[in-house]
């Protein structure tokens, strides 16, 4: 099992849904880069992005598949597969230079190996402030249940 938590610089192949897309793609910090976002596409989208630099990531199939969807200020570059639909990876708008890679792609990674993942504050996006300020919105926790409780109904708390 890959570490979700390191650091380290490695590289991983990647995929579309269908297979159509097929890529390979260095993360120079890891899987520790891990990130939602609460701007309208990523609350819509709900995946886990870690990043790669621009240059990090060589698609190897499907080049001519990728679609790719812009919108409002049309820095953001948006990657989909036009076969699966599957979102493989963005240009980011906070940072052009750097690529949002959709963990659900990565070979051997789940987004339900990262027990937290840290949510940016999307709606005060950095490139709209003058300081290009990055805040935290909140972390999105995963809590797997032991088998006997994956049986039981769950219980949920409600705020009265």
């Amino acid at each position: 099992m890959i570490d979700v938590r390191s650091r380290a610089p490695v590289t991983l192949h990647g995929s579309c849904h269908c297979k159509a897309v097929a890529f390979t793609v260095l993360l120079p910090r890891g899987l520790a880069s891990a990130r939602r976002c609460t701007c309208s596409i990523c609350r819509m989208r709900g995946s886990v992005a870690v990043t790669a630099n621009l240059d990090g990531l060589t698609i190897s199939r499907g080049q001519d598949r990728l679609a790719t969807y812009r919108f409002n200020t049309r820095t953001a570059e948006h990657h989909f597969c036009g076969v699966c639909g599957i979102y493989t990876h963005h240009r980011r708008r906070s940072n052009p230079d750097e690529l949002g890679v959709n963990v659900a792609c990565l070979a051997g990674v789940s987004p339900f190996d990262f027990l937290e993942v840290a949510v940016n504050d999307g709606d005060r996006h950095p490139s709209d402030d003058p300081t290009r300020r990055s805040r935290i919105a909140g972390v999105l926790r995963f809590e797997p249940v032991t088998e006997p409780e994956a049986t039981a109904p769950v219980e949920r708390q409600t705020n009265s």
